[in-house]
């Protein structure tokens, strides 16, 4: 059975969660693909199974979309959040789905 991860985080809450960015709105949430450690790559997307459920506020942080990515999230802290916003999504799929 093959699942849809794009269409499966509409309307979930966002899991990135960045304090002071995130807008907290499961309407505007989709699925935000994750460009590291080797993943993706120049003008190619990683997998839909590499990405966080991300509300249209933390997206724009994480792809870079916005000035304030440097202002409101600290560097060292976007590592750990990141991890911590796949695991959260990858929790909630995996229930989703039944896992």
């Amino acid at each position: 059975m093959k699942i849809d991860l794009r269409k499966l985080a509409k309307g979930q809450d966002c899991q990135l969660r960045i304090p002071g960015v995130c807008n907290h709105n499961p309407e505007t949430t989709v699925l935000a693909h994750l460009r590291m450690a080797g993943a993706g790559g120049a003008g190619s997307k990683p997998r839909n199974l590499i990405g966080i459920h991300c509300c249209s506020a933390c997206h724009d942080i994480l792809d870079g979309r916005t000035d304030a990515y440097g202002k409101l999230w600290r560097h060292d802290e976007r590592p750990l959040d990141i991890l911590h916003g796949l695991i959260r999504t990858l929790d909630v799929v995996s229930r989703s789905i039944d896992l």
